[in-house]
């Protein structure tokens, strides 16, 4: 059996677990893709050396790993306990105070941070706390204070996280801390931006712009956790570069039925619309403190790599967790496991029609053209990443080499499932060189053989954003050099 390589892309956050000297370069040579900056904890200032050791530990290790930077949000959380907890029984009064002075909480109620929320709920509503485990009736609301009856008993400490079941708070997006962390990550340089609570696509074409502003091209990805967003989630997808699947809160908001089924909906509209998607979420809770996950978890990473994600996330297991590097083992594990054992068939029948850009044409016409002759790769020559990502959303076993001369491309293609930056300087060549020449890189690099078929999509003008349209099928000949087969 020959050896399969993983196409579904890992993405682990950095945290305390992951500071000591060597694990960085540990996790990158175990084929990590993207790194996540969480700045809902800490100082910004540890995600900026956080940020900066990636960078050097790349280099050192040399592969082309992402940054990712994920604003806090909106989060709606109690305030603080006098004794730092409080035991809540069942029947109760607790009353949720929506005050600046709130005093220090107790047995009979806690401040909030969201001043808004006896705007936003009525008598009935149920509010859920620390993710669902603390659940509270809506009494009645007198001014500033939300009277609720505990549902539930249950310890609940400070700071815990607070949400409206059925959603429809009417905080926005981005806070004025996101505005400026946006700034921070500009600084850093980072590849992805990830939005918090976004509700609909002004949240997001805000955060664009201001990311542009600071001089950013990160690319943007829509958290999906909130219930507006799935009501307006295509609008969403399509002013986004990419979606993630964080079913955290969104399954607190909604409820934990609903969200399988919003799981496989999110990523299947996220591929309809070319944008890369990934499934994020206690994805190997368990190892946060066992060095094996359960077969939950396993089946959990395997069928989101069968329902077509891009990409997998880690958080806790590699931020606070006991087995980093045992856990992105795992992950990996997992996706080869579900990658070789369900083979993946585009369906060209639900192919986007009446396409207006040529690089997408040429992109389905390859996809297309590699299914039904067999290939053994396929080169995208690309400036921006755009004709890789629109190759990777026709699901297929081929793998794509995107080959580009920018850093910061090559780390945005490395969130796309089955594409594998290469870095390659094509500045002065003809296409046609061009094409010979990746070839003959590839082949020197033992990703390519004597006799294989290969697709390269590239432009006539190799220097020009959104300029492919050309497509050739070349053999691989003796020592490397590329024979014509044909061009479309």
């Amino acid at each position: 059996m020959t050896q399969h390589r993983r196409r579904t892309k890992i993405l682990a956050t950095l945290g305390p677990a992951t500071d000591p000297p060597g694990m960085l370069d540990a996790l990158l040579n175990a084929c990590l893709d993207v790194l996540r900056l969480n700045f809902s904890h800490g100082d910004p200032s540890a995600q900026v050396a956080r940020a900066l050791a990636v960078r050097e530990a790349a280099e050192r290790v040399g592969v082309e790993v992402g940054i990712l930077a994920d604003l806090p949000g909106p989060k709606l959380r109690i305030e603080r306990f006098a004794d730092g907890k409080v035991q809540l029984r069942a029947g109760q009064r607790f009353d949720l105070i929506a005050r600046t002075d709130a005093p220090p909480g107790g047995v009979g109620g806690v401040g909030i941070s969201y001043l808004g929320l006896p705007n936003d709920v009525r008598a009935g509503d149920t509010l859920l706390l620390d993710d669902g485990l603390l659940q509270l009736r809506v009494d009645q609301v007198e001014g500033d204070r939300i009277v609720t009856e505990v549902l539930n008993d249950g310890t609940l400490s400070d700071r815990k996280g607070l949400n409206r079941l059925g959603g429809g708070l009417s905080l926005g997006a981005l806070t004025d801390r996101d505005r400026e962390l946006i700034e921070v990550a500009a600084e850093i340089g980072v590849d992805f931006i990830a939005v918090s609570f976004c509700r609909s696509a002004a949240d997001m074409e805000e955060a664009r712009a201001i990311a542009r502003r600071h001089g950013s091209d990160a690319a943007l990805v829509a958290k999906i956790e909130r219930t507006e967003a799935i009501e307006n989630l295509t609008e969403i997808v399509l002013a986004s570069d990419a979606v993630m699947v964080a079913r955290g809160d969104l399954g607190v908001e909604i409820g934990d039925a609903e969200l399988p089924g919003l799981q496989k909906k999110i990523i299947r509209e996220s591929l309809a619309c070319n944008k890369a998607v990934i499934t994020a979420t206690q994805m190997l809770q368990s190892m946060v403190d066992n060095p094996i996950p359960t077969r939950a978890e396993v089946l959990d990473v395997a069928n989101a790599v069968i329902d077509g994600t891009d990409a997998v996330m880690l958080s806790q297991e590699t931020a606070a967790g006991h087995h980093p590097l045992k856990a992105v083992e795992a992950m990996a594990r997992i996706c080869v496991g579900a990658e070789r054992q369900f083979e993946m068939v585009s369906d060209f029948e639900k192919a986007q029609r009446d396409l207006d850009r040529p690089d997408q044409a040429i992109a389905m016409a390859t996809m297309f053209l590699s299914g039904h002759i067999g290939v053994r790769a396929i080169i995208a020559m690309t400036e921006s990443g755009g004709t890789a990502r629109y190759l990777s959303r026709f699901r297929s076993n081929v793998p794509i080499y995107g080959l580009s001369r920018w850093d910061g491309a090559r780390r945005r293609m490395a969130l796309m499932r089955d594409v594998f930056p290469v870095a390659f300087e094509s500045a002065g060549l003809a296409s046609r060189d061009a094409a010979r020449r990746s070839i003959r890189l590839l082949f020197d690099n033992g990703l390519l053989a004597e006799g294989d078929r290969v697709v390269v999509t590239s432009g006539d003008h190799m220097e020009q954003h959104g300029a492919t349209n050309t497509l050739r099928l070349l053999q691989v000949g003796p020592e490397g050099c590329a024979e014509g087969l044909g061009e479309l």
